[in-house]
């Protein structure tokens, strides 16, 4: 066995049994643990029948799984990348910092207080790396990625996810808790039409003394569409969402998709609809890892491609707001345009035609990458903060670093107190309503009988002669993100 002074680190063949077994127990109790949370966690939530809930928390073991995947690939890949070398000239381009700060680091990092911070993990990897530039040295080459950098890369894949994960859960809860004081507007609902009497007429009012008409119209002009841009771009900022606004939307989901049920329960169905949503966002999709590829690609010296692409998210999010925010005052528009006068309650007509690409759920693809991004961001500086340090020449300049936090602290809390909340409500304008209007029971039976339908006229079609047709005036057509009826009346929503 070698001594203490800078002799081989010492295998597993000469290490003590009770290290191994510390270290061994450690481990698995903190895995174990971890695991144990997460399916305690789904039981509760089965148990309280909150499916949506339960199945992103099933996303988040699929994240987990993943980080293990890779984090066994980089491990076991660690012995053939130390064996790979590359001519020196392949390495001094596309730097994250330049050459005259890695020799600046060389003279003021390798200090006694550095040492002390990094501890026995720096002199080990630092061991392995003089192993490793050893041995490409002797081919007159350099490694290709050093033993160092790769458990860096390994630490910072696993702090993207935790991070990403944490702010998705923070984004969603202080959202719903948003969306939660609504409920006083549905129960204030409810309580006006069991007080009201059927037996009594409407009343006709002027289109312009509704509240809903003049939050988005009052001293801007119905045809002014610049200053109406300008008022939807304002109004995500103090009021994304008015009880005017509440009251006509609600009213006009209920008028086109459950007429007969004017005491429908339109925010529960609206917080089942958000709950289907975030196990969406929680989980981290392949074309947000091609963004991580792409921005350790570009993340070169000089170019501070981490400082302008934190306005990535930010000019999305105030886009996302905007468009949101004008869906609304464009189905004002529409009320104005056809109305002078109305008898009784303001009925709004939704519509697919308003969203992009008359897609509702194009605006939550946006908001998973806002998040994802924003999560990257903020992700990538506490782990250079950390690994580096703060003066490290991949953060830059201070100038650079503040505007940069400051922007992420505000996407966040902007996403969570306003966007979200009105991507929830604002989505339910579209032409079908979700599956999520139904309970989980009735969900699952419809599904049951669709699949039940499915199969009888596949064995219709079999027995039909070639050139025939048959058809089934019962067919219901449901389809993903929304459920529209073909020959069948209505669908009545359950309601509580």
């Amino acid at each position: 066995m070698s001594g203490g002074e800078g002799g081989e680190e010492e295998s597993l063949e000469f290490t003590p049994t009770w290290v191994v077994a510390a270290v061994c127990f450690f481990i698995i109790a903190i895995s174990f643990a971890v695991e144990r949370c997460i399916h305690y966690g789904g039981k509760l939530l089965k148990k309280k029948h909150q499916r949506p809930l339960f199945e992103a928390l099933q996303k988040v073991k699929e994240e987990l799984m993943l980080l293990g995947f890779i984090s066994l690939m980089l491990t076991v890949l660690q012995g053939t990348l130390s064996k790979m070398c590359i001519s020196e000239k392949f390495v001094t381009n596309m730097l994250p910092c330049s050459i005259s700060d890695k020799h600046k680091e060389e003279s003021a990092g390798n200090n006694t207080a550095t040492m002390e911070h990094l501890g026995g993990l720096r002199r080990l990897l630092s061991e392995s790396a003089l192993s490793q530039t050893a041995y490409c040295a002797s081919k007159n080459k350099v490694p290709f990625l050093s033993i160092e950098a790769l458990h860096h890369l390994h630490v910072f894949i696993f702090v993207l996810a935790v991070v990403h994960v944490s702010f998705s859960v923070l984004t969603v809860l202080f959202g719903g808790a948003r969306i939660r004081q609504w409920k006083k507007w549905e129960d204030a609902i409810v309580q006006q039409i069991n007080d009201t009497d059927p037996s009594l007429g409407h009343a006709v009012t002027p289109i312009h003394d509704h509240a809903f008409i003049k939050d988005h119209f009052g001293g801007i002009g119905v045809h002014s569409s610049i200053l109406a841009l300008m008022h939807s771009f304002c109004k995500q900022f103090y009021g994304a969402v008015t009880k005017a606004d509440y009251l006509a939307l609600r009213l006009g989901f209920i008028m086109t998709h459950c007429k007969s049920n004017p005491k429908f329960n339109f925010h529960k169905y609206m917080m089942r609809a958000l709950e289907d949503d975030f196990k969406r966002v929680v989980g981290i999709s392949w074309y947000l890892w091609v963004f991580v590829i792409v921005f350790l690609l570009v993340n070169v010296n000089g170019w501070h491609i981490y400082f302008y692409m934190a306005f990535i998210p930010f000019i999305l999010l105030l886009a996302i707001g905007t468009k949101l925010e004008h869906i609304i005052s464009e189905l004002a528009h529409e009320v104005v345009e056809k109305h002078v006068a109305i008898e009784g309650d303001l009925v709004v007509k939704p519509s697919d035609q308003h969203f992009w690409f008359s897609r509702p759920q194009f605006a939550l693809i946006l908001i998973h990458f806002i998040l994802f991004q924003n999560a990257f961001e903020i992700g990538f500086f506490f782990w250079i903060w950390v690994q580096y340090g703060f003066h490290s020449c991949i953060l830059g300049k201070v100038k650079y670093i503040l505007p940069r936090l400051i922007i992420g602290v505000f996407v966040q809390v902007l996403c969570s107190y306003s966007t979200l909340p009105l991507y929830a409500i604002v989505t339910q304008m579209g032409t079908n309503f979700k599956k999520s209007i139904f309970d989980e029971h009735v969900q699952a039976g419809i599904l049951g009988w669709r699949a039940k339908v499915k199969k009888k006229h596949t064995l219709k079609g079999s027995l039909t002669k070639p050139g025939s047709s048959s058809t089934d005036g019962s067919t219901v057509r449901i389809q993903l993100g929304g459920i529209t009826q073909k020959d069948a009346g209505e669908i009545q929503p359950v309601h509580d």
